[in-house]
């Protein structure tokens, strides 16, 4: 009797944890995901202006000045939709783990409820009983 209590209670234990051990590895794939990206982002941005930088130090005269000061203003157009770009690929991937989260908790809510009725039953059946 007593392993059958001790698996019982080792069942439930798994099942109790297992939504937990979901969302841990679910939050590190996120993270990770989210850091690559973040570092990729950092890595175009500093390119962008390292390459700014090496153009100003190639002004010399007052036509590289004008074709200096023109490509800025590409430069700004180019930047801001990376910016864009860059926020909208967070946003996707913030809803999609959101979507995920959700998922875990429907299937955790999911799987206790039958768990739940199933040991309300005994205790109103031994009432009854009494």
């Amino acid at each position: 009797m007593q392993d059958k209590i001790m698996n019982a209670f080792a069942d439930q234990t798994k099942n109790m944890y297992a939504p937990m051990r979901k969302l841990n590895t679910l939050m590190v794939e996120n993270m990770e995901k989210m850091t690559d990206f973040q570092i990729e982002a950092m890595k175009s941005y500093s390119k962008m202006g390292v390459n700014q930088l090496k153009n100003a130090a190639e002004v010399k005269d007052a036509d590289s000045v004008r074709d200096f000061t023109a490509s800025q203003a590409e430069l700004m157009s180019t930047l801001s939709k990376k910016v864009l770009e860059d926020a909208k690929s967070m946003a996707d991937m913030t809803m999609e783990f959101k979507q995920e989260v959700e998922k875990i908790v429907e299937e955790a809510r999911a799987g206790a409820e039958p768990e739940a009725k199933a040991e309300k039953r005994p205790a109103r059946s031994t009432t009854s009983a009494s």
